[in-house]
């Protein structure tokens, strides 16, 4: 097992890619704090998981996700602030509250994760890894989603930087950068037979990923294997981005 006897937080876990990571990251011997504003029974993993709610827009909330991992099981070695959510809106239409909003959970949340990750492992003495979760769409831009794409745009930056902040206490920081995956965050493509058949045709590979893809990236990125890798942006997107 790569990740036996590791500790992870892994924000946004109730669903979709978040819960396939924190899976993955049980099936691997983590000990795994399953996150989210929505409720997650993890009653299956038994004492190697629990759930703690957070809105990770709210850094008193997501310091405390941090300060109650570690009285539960001592430290945190694995950070992914994966908790995300989509919006719409252009350059003329969009809302403050839509723009709020978005950048509050995708990028401000990233930030707290990132600063209450890093205080602990500093002070634990952990050469840890945080993982954040960014886009395809936080480097090429998308028709009508410009929160979103700014939010992301602005994790790429986060990792890059951080990385490099972090680097002389042995922490690593990445990103993973997902192309059009299968949760319901993307359930309106996937059901609307003329838009999923744009995004395959978009996707060099010709298919939209699943949420294992993300979660074997992140086990990669936690484990020892990438323990040379930090500051990048991993994308898992069928080659989306190559063109």
């Amino acid at each position: 097992m790569k990740l036996n006897n590791k500790v992870a937080i892994v924000t946004g876990a109730s669903s979709g890619i978040g819960k396939a990571i924190a899976e993955k990251f049980v099936i691997e011997g983590a000990f795994v704090v399953f996150s989210d504003i929505n409720e997650c029974d993890v009653s299956q993993f038994g004492d190697k998981a629990i759930f703690i709610k957070c809105d990770v827009s709210k850094s008193n909330e997501v310091d405390n996700l941090i300060k109650s991992c570690v009285d539960k099981f001592g430290k945190v070695d694995v950070m992914v602030n994966n908790a995300g959510i989509g919006s719409l809106g252009d350059s003329l239409t969009m809302s403050d509250d839509v723009w709020g909003k978005t950048i509050g959970v995708n990028l401000s949340g990233v930030f707290y994760g990132i600063r209450a990750a890093g205080r602990s492992m500093k002070e634990k003495g952990i050469k840890g890894s945080i993982i954040n979760m960014s886009s395809i769409l936080g480097t090429v831009g998308f028709n009508g989603a410009l929160a979103y794409c700014a939010s992301k745009g602005g994790v790429n930056q986060l990792t890059k930087t951080s990385a490099l902040e972090l680097s002389k206490l042995g922490i690593r920081v990445n990103a993973i950068a997902p192309g059009f995956i299968k949760t319901n965050m993307t359930k309106e493509v996937q059901e609307d037979e003329g838009m999923r058949k744009m995004i395959e045709g978009m996707t060099p590979l010709g298919y939209m990923g699943e949420p294992i893809d993300i979660a074997n990236a992140a086990v990669y990125l936690a484990t020892d294997d990438a323990k040379y890798v930090t500051g990048n942006i991993l994308y898992v997107d069928g080659g989306w981005t190559a063109q």
